[in-house]
């Protein structure tokens, strides 16, 4: 599914079942910034419209925006400055408590966090290429 299908699947889902806010989830690493591979040393090379995209995202109430990341601890503030330098805030790491487990309910989120869209580029998303769609389909979203 590309992400452009996903986000606008969110967005009927949405709208169907009455949802307040979504959950988008983002990998750093070849999603957000192109990586350098070296420990020690943060990368800070955003892909294009990666930026103008996370900082509408940001300010879209509807969008809970939450870093997926294996990053170390140290690295994870420095990404989160870097970006909060940009205007891009992030709500959780790693984790989604917004969304917990029912025992009655449809899913188990103990250890598995509830995401309504993934930014992955192991899961297809091309930080090169894709952030310039996904900036045009926000800005026909966004109700600011």
């Amino acid at each position: 599914m590309s992400i452009i299908r996903a986000i606008n699947k969110f967005y009927e889902d949405k709208e169907k079942r009455g949802w307040v806010k979504g959950y988008f989830f983002f990998d750093i690493h070849g999603t957000i910034l192109r990586p350098n591979y070296q420990y020690g040393n943060t990368p800070k090379d955003f892909y294009p419209y990666s930026v103008e995209a996370l900082q509408l995202m940001t300010q879209m109430p509807e969008i809970c925006m939450i870093l997926y990341t294996c990053s170390h601890p140290h690295e994870r503030k420095e990404y989160l400055q870097l970006f909060e330098d940009h205007g891009i805030h992030f709500e959780y790491i790693n984790e989604n408590p917004e969304v917990v487990t029912d025992i009655t309910g449809y899913g188990c989120y103990d250890t598995k966090p509830y995401m309504s869209v993934l930014f992955e580029d192991k899961s297809g998303f091309s930080g090169e290429e894709d952030w310039a769609g996904v900036l045009e389909l926000l800005k026909t979203k966004n109700k600011l």
